[in-house]
């Protein structure tokens, strides 16, 4: 009877294991599987979308008033040239991240700007319009 119950407990733990996390549960890719088969570079916006879907950080360099106007669903806002006194706020530089602006300028300097500082998987999508779908307000 005590090892049934023990077997029992260690089955509900394990339930609420899996429920609790069910990514990890299901094996869900982690960021560096993701951007595993994708070289840093520029990309089109349906592998930006797949990039941010997995856990990819996005960055829009538009000023603020560009990014209140529709914006990459998850994105944070740091406009180009707020970039290097606020690129801790992305993360350190392993940290792979997708950036865009308006028309691809800006992304391509904030891509140099990131690169010089030491950050290595840097996604340009160029382009806020290139994103699939719709844009959040």
């Amino acid at each position: 009877m005590a090892m049934a119950l023990r077997d029992m407990k260690t089955l509900v733990l394990a339930s609420l294991i899996f429920l609790a996390a069910p990514g990890l549960a299901l094996g869900a890719p982690s960021v560096d599987a993701a951007t595993a088969g994708v070289s840093p570079g520029r990309i089109d916006g349906a592998t930006a979308q797949a990039l941010v879907a997995s856990g990819v950080r996005v960055v829009d360099v538009r000023t603020a008033a560009e990014f209140s106007s529709g914006h990459v669903p998850g994105a944070i806002n740091i406009p180009f040239d707020e970039l290097p006194r606020r690129a801790g706020e992305i993360g350190p530089p392993t940290t792979p991240m997708v950036l865009y602006c308006r028309s691809g300028n800006r992304s391509g300097q904030a891509v140099d700007a990131l690169r010089r500082a030491g950050y290595t998987k840097l996604y340009d999508m160029q382009r806020v319009t290139a994103w699939p779908g719709a844009l959040a307000r």
